[in-house]
């Protein structure tokens, strides 16, 4: 760091702390950069995490703005810097490692501190002249770690989820546009290696198309549990719905308010759920590498059936 760097100083509950001047995050996030050196994953490196953090803040911001729980000034910034994330700005403002103590707290602060700060600098105020935008009590109002952080781990995960289908789909075609290239092309089928029924390898590249394509199936009912959240734990009645229905809008997703905001808070089980989706696509393509590894073998001793381009 250069010694003619303009710092700023934030405070906390532990004391007084100096960050450059000119960086949207604070205290708290210095806070968890400095205590959770953990793993070599931080939250700069997963956009549609940090886009669903910002998704969650937009609803919250709408709901307590409704409510009257935020001023008009507070609420346009507030609406305005969660925009810009959710557009893809100032995610380099996110450094925080990806496992961390405290349930995803310093994460939670992390995003209050940018939309907070941002919002200060569109108001025309001064980074860290947090009396005029709290990341606590305006950015965080009506919130806890407790539903932000799961409702963005949601919002992030089937973010994911739509991505992952649409390569699976892409993948998908390529199988079958060799398929239909291959359909007279005769080969031996195989059991245990030896010599089988004889079938065209277009046969062999549509059964690939054909058990990823269930697989979608599976992928889609696993991430329907991604839509339940659980906004609402601490805050004033009537927000729990007004909050999902606005994350609901913003995403054009099917956003469902659980039944048991408790039960729901430290409840694990959807990712526990597309894990399993998910282990099923790989075990499949793992099936799949192995028969091409085989078929392509050789080139002189192997099966070497068809030959792999080189990559």
């Amino acid at each position: 760091m250069a010694n003619n760097q303009k710092m700023r100083t934030e405070s906390d509950l532990l004391g007084s702390v100096e960050l450059p001047a000119d960086v949207l995050y604070g205290v708290q996030t210095l806070r968890g950069i400095e205590n959770f050196r953990i793993s070599k994953f931080h939250l700069n490196e997963y956009p549609l995490f940090i886009k669903g953090l910002a998704v969650t803040k937009l609803g919250a911001a709408e709901a307590n703005h409704k409510l009257g729980l935020l001023t008009d000034e507070k609420f346009n910034a507030i609406a305005q810097a969660c925009r810009e994330i959710m557009d893809g700005k100032h995610h380099d403002a996110f450094p925080v490692d990806m496992i961390q103590g405290g349930a995803g707290t310093t994460t939670n602060m992390n995003a209050n501190e940018v939309i907070a700060n941002r919002a200060l600098e569109i108001m025309g105020h001064q980074y860290g002249e947090y009396q005029y935008c709290s990341p606590n009590d305006d950015v965080n109002c009506a919130q806890s770690t407790n539903d932000a952080y799961p409702t963005a781990i949601h919002l992030g995960m089937y973010a994911t989820h739509l991505k992952l289908v649409e390569h699976l789909k892409q993948l998908i075609e390529s199988f079958e546009k060799k398929a239909a290239e291959f359909a007279d092309v005769l080969k031996m089928g195989r059991t245990q290696l030896e010599d089988a029924v004889p079938m065209t390898l277009g046969q062999t590249f549509h059964g690939f198309a054909s058990i990823l394509r269930d697989e979608i199936v599976h992928l889609n009912e696993a991430a329907e549990d991604f839509l339940t959240i659980n906004m609402g734990i601490c805050a004033e009645p009537g927000y729990a719905e007004l909050c999902t229905e606005n994350i609901a809008r913003i995403t054009g997703w099917k956003i469902r308010l659980t039944g048991d905001l408790v039960g729901a808070t430290s409840d694990t089980s959807c990712l526990v759920g597309y894990a399993s989706a998910m282990k099923r696509v790989a075990v499949k393509m793992n099936k799949i590498c192995n028969d091409l590894r085989l078929l392509a073998s050789g080139p002189r001793c192997g099966l070497a059936e068809f030959n792999l381009p080189a990559r």
